[in-house]
């Protein structure tokens, strides 16, 4: 793996980052649904999972398409 590639240093960054956030907004989802069922404030943290998770796939999404790129750059079609 090159990592002198601009879009290998974002594809490694990104993939982690966007999963981390997945996983926070999923967590934080959870926690207000047990919230929730136990007639506790709830709301604000169900609102920071969705924002999390959103966010999370979006990153990823990005990952995704910079590995894409190095990927057509290692078969020489880009």
């Amino acid at each position: 793996m090159d990592f002198d590639n601009p879009h290998v240093r974002k594809w490694f960054t990104l993939a982690p980052l966007g999963l981390l956030l997945i996983g926070a907004g999923v967590s934080f989802i959870g926690e207000a649904t047990i919230r929730k069922q136990d007639d506790r404030p709830w709301f604000l943290l169900g609102t920071v999972g969705l924002v999390l998770l959103n966010a999370g796939l979006s990153v990823f999404g990005d990952a995704v398409k910079e590995r894409f790129f190095v990927d057509l750059q290692e078969r020489g079609l880009l």
